[in-house]
């Protein structure tokens, strides 16, 4: 059974002393701590420019994944904080000996949430596919025989998630633990707290996707530790319960705001959002005031923040009713499928499935990127290990120096150096990506 106390656990990667809640400076908390350093990191930038539904949408409307995550953020206060408050009613000593506030779950929920899609590749799952496909049948097959299992099931099925931890918290250009998280946010962050190999055929959600690489699983074990997510009766690793509320608030935010996106853009009739919002909100909504509005996009922007607040509830109190089964690891699926309106998101994400993203311009557009990523990937890594054979031609030597003059291969086995490009890679932005294919293939010139 986890544990709330060692849950809410503030230790940073490399502490030497234990770090109490009581102690802290409540002006900034260790958790806010934690949700400052995302957002001034590079790789949270990086959001402002890469997919969410529409790649190298032309619109200023539609979502980014930089502003997707900060809507994200924003829900998943709301979640923690209405959920700490329960859990501090039931677990008065929490409060009373330790000092946790429920501003602490806003807290850590709100700052795991912004980092939820940090590690995701440019052009959204379309780059997170072409990764898989070069190693799994394109010309990065060429390099199995000299990669472990594990790395290569971590290569020919990459993962945004496990991406997200290893960026969060890798020892890179003399920066010891990367964003030197709060273990509690880390274990909020990772939804999947399982390596990609060996494979699961558990069809608990926690189970869905993997969250770590190999390399990073060392750590991951010592945050785990730290936190109690170690099964006492098997090896399995359970979820961090607020990694539930992370979930939660990213399934209400694509669920809602996309629907609002394909409306905007034009895909979805705007009926269909009186139609199908007003099946959760119908006792909500001011129709004076609705009819009053003049513009779709203030309309919808109307229904939309009833729809969200309507969902935080039900998500909140779902976490509540379970956390006797969440905390002995029970809990098998998200929070919204045991929403009441559990049919109502499933015909708005069907509709958003199908005027949106198989929409024309959606799948031309993923074709591209798709093609993008594949052909940086065969450039590169064809560089790289040339020049660690001795073989290197002069277009190799360019590729080295124009885009990889600070990425050092020298001394690292094969499938370190694969993880590590395919990880440099996802951090592209769309723009970016889609420049770089230009120049490897001559457009610019």
């Amino acid at each position: 059974m986890l544990n709330w106390e060692k849950l809410l656990s503030l230790k940073r990667q490399g502490d030497t002393t234990k770090r109490l809640r009581k102690e802290q400076d409540d002006t900034r908390l260790g958790f806010e701590v934690d949700y400052d350093r995302i957002i001034f990191s590079s790789a949270f930038r990086s959001l402002q420019d890469k997919t969410q539904v529409i790649p190298l949408s032309k619109t200023d409307f539609v979502h980014t994944r930089l502003t997707h995550s900060l809507e994200v953020s924003v829900v998943g206060r709301s979640l923690g904080r209405q959920a700490g408050k329960a859990i501090l009613q039931k677990y008065p000593h929490l409060k009373e000996s330790l000092g946790y506030r429920f501003n602490d779950f806003g807290a850590i929920v709100a700052a795991a949430a912004l980092a939820h899609d940090i590690g995701n590749p440019p052009f959204g799952h379309s780059g997170e596919k072409a990764i898989g496909a070069f190693f799994e049948r394109g010309n990065g097959l060429q390099f199995k025989a000299e990669v472990s299992d594990w790395a290569w099931q971590d290569l020919i099925k990459f993962e945004g998630n496990a991406n997200g931890f290893k960026l969060l918290t890798e020892t890179k250009n003399g920066t010891f633990g990367g964003l030197r998280l709060s273990y509690a946010t880390l274990g909020a962050f990772t939804k999947y707290p399982r390596a990609s190999f060996p494979k699961s055929s558990s069809r608990h959600v926690a189970q869905k996707k993997y969250g770590v690489f190999k390399a990073e699983k060392p750590l991951f074990d010592e945050v785990a530790e730290e936190l109690g997510l170690y099964s006492t009766q098997s090896d399995n690793c359970h979820r961090h319960p607020l990694a539930y509320l992370v979930e939660a608030a990213d399934d209400i935010c694509y669920t809602i705001i996309d629907f609002e996106d394909g409306i905007n853009l034009g895909l979805i009739p705007e009926e269909y959002a009186l139609e199908y919002l007003s099946k959760l909100i119908n006792k909500r909504i001011d129709k004076d005031k609705y009819y009053k509005l003049s513009t779709t996009k203030n309309r919808v922007s109307y229904l939309r923040s009833l729809a969200i607040g309507r969902l935080i509830e039900d998500a909140v109190a779902a976490f509540i009713n379970n956390e006797d089964r969440i905390l002995a690891g029970e809990l098998d699926k998200p929070l919204v499928e045991l929403s009441p309106y559990k049919a109502q998101i499933e015909d708005i994400i069907n509709i958003s499935i199908k005027n949106v993203y198989q929409s024309q311009e959606v799948l031309e557009k993923e074709t591209v990127g798709y093609r993008v990523i594949s052909e940086i990937l065969e450039h590169f890594s064809e560089a790289i290990k040339n020049a660690k054979m001795h073989q290197a031609n002069h277009f190799d030597k360019i590729i080295l120096k124009a885009f990889l003059k600070d990425f050092d291969y020298e001394d690292l086995e094969t499938e370190q150096w694969l993880i590590e490009l395919c990880s440099r890679i996802a951090s592209l932005s769309d723009s970016k990506a889609l420049e770089i294919y230009k120049k490897l293939s001559g457009q610019n010139l």
